[in-house]
């Protein structure tokens, strides 16, 4: 799914992306897997011009009153009555990521994909114009944890009705044409070819398996060359009917509708999708041991990931890390990692480091890219940054700005339906309380220096870090000095 780039403070914005565990992951893009001719072709065709007028409009501050039950099949529902325009967001968020894959990886991501490519009397492109003939955008996309179907549609009843009626026969009855499949399939390998050429990709896989071993998270989302090839539309099928069953659905509306409205279309959705329960929650993976890789490719550049088992969605610590690792390298300009790497030696255009909490234990994760030769005293300079962080911990002054970044921010995670309903579906997804945002803001306003640095060493230890690089074997420079002035030309441009 595209997502657009939110301010600073992601984790706060709850993004799907991050929840799905998508931070320095390098999530390879399903739109692209599932994209036809015919579905470009509708889309360029015939713009939404009615939805693109509305988002024009200012977004307004609410305050959030979440509403919630279940309906007669098990689903759960989230829903936010929002009147300032007349349109609703509607997403399904389904356990049925590619943890769920079992032994035949990209199972999961193949079934996402193939939802919109066909039902009863529709192929992708009638589809597609079905849903731009009335003014609403179907979306979907599959990662770790989750996997995902929204529809954005007009609230009048001439143009919902019919909008729905479609989304449900896409999400809950989908035909699985065999010709899409062999496409889409073919673009998957296409795309593992691709990824032969990117060191950062190539780097991620190695992260994954030697951070998660035989867990489900080590596996990667899109599957793999071996692995796409025998997996069939029987299995397609099967997966589908027990994932994308009610019982294994968060479903999170917000727009301009009535409670009787809202409860007529989670009852029209839940009822289209097959019955069954919820499937049972991933297990938390084993602790591995600390180690350091490195895969040989032609470059100028080096890439570095460095990563180790962050924590759960659900953990007590959660505001706490988020506040501490916004000082140590969450954001852009200003962090420590950025600080010491980027504007006192020009080592690289960006570092970060992020949480990516899922249902089981999700990574913490560092990543840039430098010049080949300066790559080792790089990683020994993050490393003592990350080491310095921990040991110390943050200044009052730095705790005090990512304070006043987070309450600057806050604004913009409920401006607007399409980020509030995912907000929903994540808080559905992860059984998070109703109240969960004002909560969180609160929590992170008291936290104090002594509670971030105790949870950051808590969670975090340089002598747990996995790194893999990925670049040039070459004679390694000394690193250049630090200096208060800024760099203005980093040293190393990123080639990937």
């Amino acid at each position: 799914m595209s997502q657009s780039k939110g301010p600073r403070f992601a984790l706060l914005a709850l993004t799907l992306a991050v929840a799905a565990g998508g931070i320095g992951f390098y999530l390879f893009d399903l739109r692209n897997s599932q994209a036809s001719q015919a579905l470009d072709a509708a889309k360029a065709g015939n713009k939404l011009q009615s939805l693109a007028e509305l988002d024009s409009k200012a977004p307004a501050r609410r305050t959030l009153n979440v509403q919630t039950w279940k309906t007669a099949e098990g689903a759960k529902v989230l829903f936010v009555e929002a009147h300032e325009l007349p349109m609703f967001n509607l997403n399904l968020t389904f356990a049925a990521g590619s943890s769920q894959d079992g032994k035949a990886a990209g199972l999961a991501a193949l079934t996402n994909a193939m939802l919109n490519e066909g039902v009863a009397g529709k192929d992708v492109g009638a589809i597609a114009q079905g849903f731009e003939g009335l003014g609403a955008d179907f979306g979907n996309g599959s990662y770790k944890d989750m996997a995902i179907a929204s529809l954005r549609s007009l609230s009048a009843p001439d143009k919902r009705g019919p909008a729905l009626k479609l989304f449900a026969e896409v999400v809950g009855r989908p035909t699985f044409p065999a010709d899409s499949l062999a496409r889409i399939k073919n673009q998957l390998l296409a795309g593992f070819e691709y990824q032969k050429q990117n060191p950062g990709k190539l780097a991620s896989l190695e992260l994954s398996k030697r951070l998660y071993g035989d867990h489900p998270y080590a596996h990667s989302s899109e599957g793999t060359a071996q692995s796409i090839p025998p997996i069939t539309l029987e299995q397609l099928r099967a997966f589908h009917a027990k994932a994308y069953a009610a019982g294994n659905v968060v479903i999170a509306l917000v727009g301009d509708l009535s409670r009787n409205e809202a409860e007529g279309i989670a009852a029209q959705v839940s009822a289209a999708l097959p019955k069954g329960p919820a499937l049972p929650k991933i297990a938390q993976p084993e602790e591995p041991k600390a180690s350091l890789g490195h895969i040989e490719f032609p470059s100028k550049q080096t890439t570095i990931l460095m990563a180790q088992q962050g924590i759960d969605r659900t953990d007590p610590d959660y505001a706490a890390l988020s506040l501490g690792n916004q000082i140590l390298g969450g954001g852009g300009f200003g962090t420590r990692l950025m600080s010491e790497v980027r504007e006192k030696r020009g080592l690289t255009y960006g570092v970060y480091s992020g949480f990516s909490p899922m249902q089981a234990r999700g990574p913490f994760q560092i990543n840039l890219q430098t010049r080949a030769e300066m790559s080792e005293g790089t990683l020994k300079l993050v490393d003592d940054v990350v080491a310095d962080y921990l040991k110390n911990g943050p200044t009052q002054k730095e705790l005090d700005d990512a304070k006043r970044e987070m309450t600057g921010s806050f604004p913009l995670s409920n401006a607007s339906n399409s980020s509030i309903v995912g907000q929903l579906g994540v808080m559905g997804f992860y059984d998070l309380p109703l109240d969960y945002l004002e909560n969180f803001v609160q929590q992170t306003q008291a936290l104090t220096v002594d509670q971030v640095k105790s949870a950051m060493n808590k969670h975090l230890s340089v002598d747990r870090m996995i790194v893999v690089t990925a670049g040039p074997t070459v004679p390694q420079k000394p690193l250049p000095p630090p200096t208060d002035k800024p760099t203005e030309q980093p040293l190393g441009v990123p080639e990937h």
